[in-house]
């Protein structure tokens, strides 16, 4: 159990807003032998802790200063894994480590074999789960990012198969605080089917040339608190997945809030490219984004869509962004010309959709509100919208009951609003507001 000093000493560690008890006991990975040099692999003890913490019934297992080097490591429920400042769990990067052994890398770099990959840091079926603390988990990415981008580069849009640096499935009740997450190999924190989620002033860091660095990827989740969170990596800043329906749900992904953070690198704030399962209540609040590929972006394709409904953007400033505006039933391109084709139970739909109060200028078009010629874009609102673009100006396709209230863009390309095939209410004010 912890003691007074003890406790005074671990809570200097932990975020503002998070508590130990005095009836939580201590599992600290250098009594079961970690060194923490950054030379010596200390898996086994990491796991020792972790596992004795998990048959305990849960506890804290903590990582004092050190850079402790490690293979893939599994927690359990009721676990409260806190790194102290200057500690920095670090992933080996040898392929081996994280593929079966009868696959090589080899293979999968070769299209033979996609592995499985065991990611980092994983667990399954969980309850209190909490990474906390002021110190670092540090993915090893530098030694996969350059074979995942020169299979992009032969393949646009194919993704290397490779681990994850944090994979939790299935948890309830999953708080991610404080910590630094980087250099992750793929994605750097994946919540996937948990529910009641908070993230909260964690610093996710990858290089913006960094292929499929996705920060932080809610999949099939609900009751999501993403905040005060600072984001600059090499692909989505949020990625919202729906990938396969869930028992029970009209949507997979659903209430998930997105409130006060700064997006730099990174192709801002998603929604999709799987969206299957639907997502629905979605909010995106006072929120920065600085030289991001994208600001709002919702993307998805025939074949892989579903219901999107009831997104809320609002109070969000863009600088530099390359299109600030996304919303898409087409990925990854848009077509010159498509006829509609039957609708099917992926087939994308996207309604009740608000942007308020977003300031914005983009270094190159102002963005995108296309729909299907089969199913349109309906029920989109933007107010108090000011988007200064040096391409083109918003292209609305396909879409129906598209209202603009006081909205003003300025293209240094074009008209500022490109219109076919679409019911605008508001345009003719919107036109003369952006001359």
């Amino acid at each position: 159990m912890l003691s007074r000093l003890m406790l005074a000493v671990l809570t200097a560690s932990l975020p503002a807003g998070l508590a130990l008890s005095f009836e939580q006991k201590v599992f600290n990975v250098r009594q079961f032998g970690a060194q923490g040099d950054g030379r010596t692999v200390d898996t086994a003890a990491i796991q020792q802790a972790l596992d004795e913490c998990g048959q305990a019934g849960g506890g804290v297992v903590l990582l004092p200063a050190g850079t402790y080097l490690s293979r893939p490591v599994e927690i359990y429920s009721k676990t409260t894994l806190l790194l102290e400042q200057a500690a920095t769990l670090k992933a080996t990067d040898d392929p081996k480590d994280y593929l079966p052994a009868e696959v090589t890398w080899e293979d999968v770099l070769m299209g033979r074999s996609r592995g499985p990959f065991t990611n980092f840091l994983s667990g399954k079926r969980l309850t209190d789960v909490t990474i906390t603390g002021k110190g670092t988990i540090d993915g090893s990415g530098a030694r996969w990012w350059e074979p995942a981008e020169e299979a992009r580069r032969k393949a646009p849009g194919y993704t290397l198969p490779r681990p994850n640096l944090i994979w939790i499935v299935g948890c309830k009740n999953l708080k991610v605080t404080g910590i630094t997450l980087q250099n992750a190999p793929k994605f750097h924190l994946v919540p996937e089917d948990c529910e009641n989620v908070l993230i909260e002033g964690v610093t996710i860091l990858a290089p913006e040339g960094a292929a499929n660095t996705d920060a932080i990827d809610p999949s099939m989740s609900r009751h999501v608190k993403i905040t005060h969170c600072l984001i600059d990596v090499g692909d989505d800043n949020v990625a919202i997945k729906s990938a396969r329906k869930m028992h029970g749900r009209k949507c997979a992904s659903e209430d998930i809030t997105i409130t006060d953070c700064v997006f730099k690198h990174g192709h801002g704030v998603s929604i999709g490219s799987e969206t299957a399962g639907g997502v629905r209540n979605v909010t995106v609040r006072r929120c920065q984004f600085e030289g991001t590929e994208n600001g709002i972006r919702i993307k998805t394709a025939r074949g892989r869509g579903g219901l999107v409904e009831n997104i809320v953007y609002e109070d969000l400033t863009m600088k530099d962004v390359v299109g600030a505006i996304t919303i898409t039933t087409y990925y990854p391109k848009i077509p010159a010309n498509d006829p509609a084709q039957p609708v099917t139970a992926e087939t994308p739909r996207y309604q009740d959709i608000r942007i308020t109060n977003l300031k914005a200028t983009s270094a190159k078009n102002a963005g995108v509100i296309v729909g299907l010629p089969e199913s349109l874009v309906r029920n989109v609102v933007l107010e108090n919208v000011q988007i200064a673009a040096t391409g083109q100006g918003l292209t609305i396709l396909n879409a129906n009951g598209v209202r603009l209230k006081h909205v003003r863009v300025i293209a240094k390309q074009g008209p500022p609003f490109i219109v076919q095939d679409a019911q605008v209410e508001g345009l003719a004010d919107a036109r003369k507001q952006s001359q």
